[in-house]
């Protein structure tokens, strides 16, 4: 389920293995790909759910245009994840709205 090539990015030198955690789980991918390339190798689809109606998202153009794979990226929201490349240590988020699920949580109440 490996991406190996982006239609804007183009083909990127495979790097070192790294770390890095969605929603506090452990996942690995390679330095220099997309955040949303690792997170579909490790088989996450969902990225975002919309404000409104709460509807899951995830990767569709795949080149920075829309705004569905936009996630939560060492606590900066609105991060395009199909354009964004992979470092060790990031922490990932899925976005709820524009917030964490927590502050969504409290806000439904």
């Amino acid at each position: 389920m490996r991406i190996q090539e982006h239609p804007i990015l183009s083909e990127y030198d495979k790097g070192r293995e790294v770390h890095f955690t969605l929603d506090g789980e452990d996942m690995s991918g390679y330095e220099g790909e997309s955040i949303a390339a690792a997170l579909h190798a490790n088989g996450v689809m969902i990225h975002r759910y919309t404000q409104k109606k709460h509807k899951p998202r995830g990767i569709f153009c795949a080149i920075g245009r829309c705004t569905d794979c936009v996630m939560i990226v060492n606590g900066e929201p609105n991060v395009r994840t199909c354009i964004t490349p992979l470092e060790e240590g990031m922490t990932v988020e899925t976005q709820y709205g524009a917030s964490t699920k927590a502050d969504w949580e409290a806000k439904q109440k």
